[in-house]
């Protein structure tokens, strides 16, 4: 079952896409959007969570900008609601959401984020800020240049609180390799597990099977198990 509900933050209320599965929940995820807002494609992969077994959950993170309907690959219509955000104000919205959580009885430890392009980046964000179960990013920008005001993930790394994954491809024009390869190892010094994975052949948004044009389906079949795995390993069996 999925509905949609609003919650209040200190710059008005925020909807969340909240999908549950049947049964006992194996935990929670958050799915961090793209830049194309809560989209079709993001409720769908948030009921895919839900069907594997976890409160699945997606903020709607452009609320401050008049979360607008967005149409893949419009960055003119894009932009403004990108550079609307603020590291501020993706944390407040990440509170909002475990506070959400954790009324429904999720202590923080049982829920996962999972982020797919600017939401790969908020992701590292949450990772680095708050300790919780699990962290998946998927193809993150940001790693050496920093967004929305954040810090480069290279420099966040060493602190993160949180397991984390990577999932990047190699053939990603806006993060190169060797960019990948520093976050590695500035990841790994880090006091939680940490790994990354990069997929030969794929680009940005290999994950998005609404996008032809980015979609690799090998790497996203691939990714999508790890992403559970991790789950798995550090929520669920936990």
């Amino acid at each position: 079952m999925a509905t949609t509900v609003n919650v209040a933050t200190g710059n008005g209320d925020m909807e969340l896409y909240d999908a549950e599965p049947e049964g006992t929940p194996r935990g929670a995820v958050i799915v961090l959007q793209e830049a194309f807002g809560v989209n079709h494609h993001i409720e769908d992969v948030t009921r895919r969570f839900a069907q594997a077994g976890y409160r699945a959950i997606a903020p709607h993170l452009f609320h401050r900008s008049g979360d607008p309907a967005l149409e893949y690959d419009n960055f003119e219509k894009i932009m403004p609601h990108m550079q609307a955000l603020s590291e501020a104000g993706l944390l407040e919205d990440l509170d909002v959401t475990l506070k959400y959580l954790a009324d429904a009885g999720f202590a923080a430890s049982r829920v996962g984020v999972v982020g797919f392009c600017m939401g790969g980046s908020v992701t590292f964000l949450a990772a680095a800020r708050r300790a919780l179960g699990a962290a998946v990013t998927f193809y993150g920008g940001g790693v050496t240049e920093g967004r929305f005001g954040m810090s480069p993930l290279v420099e966040m790394a060493p602190g993160l609180l949180t397991p984390w994954l990577g999932l990047f491809g190699d053939e990603d024009q806006g993060i190169p390799v060797d960019q990948v390869e520093a976050l590695r190892t500035a990841a790994a010094k880090a006091s939680v597990p940490t790994e990354i994975v990069r997929y030969a052949g794929a680009g940005h948004g290999f994950h998005c099977d609404a996008r032809p044009d980015s979609y690799h389906e090998a790497s996203a079949r691939d990714g999508w198990s790890r992403t559970l795995e991790w789950l798995e390993r550090h929520i669920a069996a936990g």
